[in-house]
């Protein structure tokens, strides 16, 4: 996409930004919620130091089922992976940041290509009919990373919520990514926030975050666990 190279941010008669996003669905000192589509937002907002994001796989999780092929993996809402993103998003996601984490990394191969930087999340899962863990691209030039964080059964919530959105991480295992990957000036962008996970783990850590959610009952969730959050203070 050369003609990002051409964007520059909107300016009004006054010399202030005339931010192409709507009014933030919540804010606080370290974190600002948009409920949005991230397209928009992130070219006016930009730039960020680090996304950190989960976008859909497309890869049609709503509609799968375990070994008996009667229950469902994920239960509720229905077509939110039916399609993975456009290209372009992407190729905003590295244009208005220096680094990317991008989680299920390897069903967007074609997209982000070839990295030494891959993290993956072992979840514990055991011999059953769920994935051993999941891969996160990055544009770190690091070595591959391996986190442990069990993520099924009575493990599937932490100490902040239960699981509330059907493809929610852990909050411990973005704390310690974020811990690893990016430092206390860092400003961290989610534009597929969904509840909230990237921005609570961000707030924990004391590190500001930007969160976009186009589903308005996710944003509330988010909102909800943001307010929930003890910072924690580093001198």
């Amino acid at each position: 996409m050369e003609n990002l190279n051409n964007i520059e941010k909107p300016v009004n008669s006054s010399g202030q930004i005339d931010l192409l996003v709507s009014p933030p669905f919540y804010e606080d000192d370290y974190t600002i919620i948009y409920n949005m589509d991230c397209l928009t937002g992130m070219i006016a907002l930009r730039p960020f130091d680090v996304i950190v994001t989960d976008p859909p796989y497309g890869i049609g999780a709503d509609k799968m089922t375990l070994g008996n092929g009667k229950n469902k993996i994920y239960r509720g809402e229905q077509q939110w992976d039916n399609a993975r993103p456009h290209r372009v998003y992407f190729e905003l996601l590295r244009y208005v940041s220096r680094h990317q984490i991008i989680f299920g990394g390897n069903y967007f191969s074609d997209i982000l290509g070839e990295t030494r930087g891959m993290i993956v999340w072992d979840k514990g899962t055991g011999d059953n009919d769920f994935a051993d863990g999941e891969l996160a691209w990055t544009n770190y030039d690091k070595v591959l990373k391996i986190y442990k964080q069990s993520w099924v059964g009575a493990n599937a919530k932490d100490r902040f919520s239960k699981r509330q959105h059907p493809t929610q991480k852990p909050v411990e295992l973005i704390t310690n990514i974020l811990e690893d990957y990016t430092t206390p000036a860092d400003l961290v962008c989610d534009p597929f926030m969904g509840s909230g996970t990237t921005l609570v783990a961000a707030k924990s850590l004391g590190r500001k975050a930007v969160g976009f959610e186009i589903d308005y009952k996710y944003c509330t969730i988010a909102a909800e666990r943001l307010k929930a959050v003890q910072t924690r203070l580093i001198f």
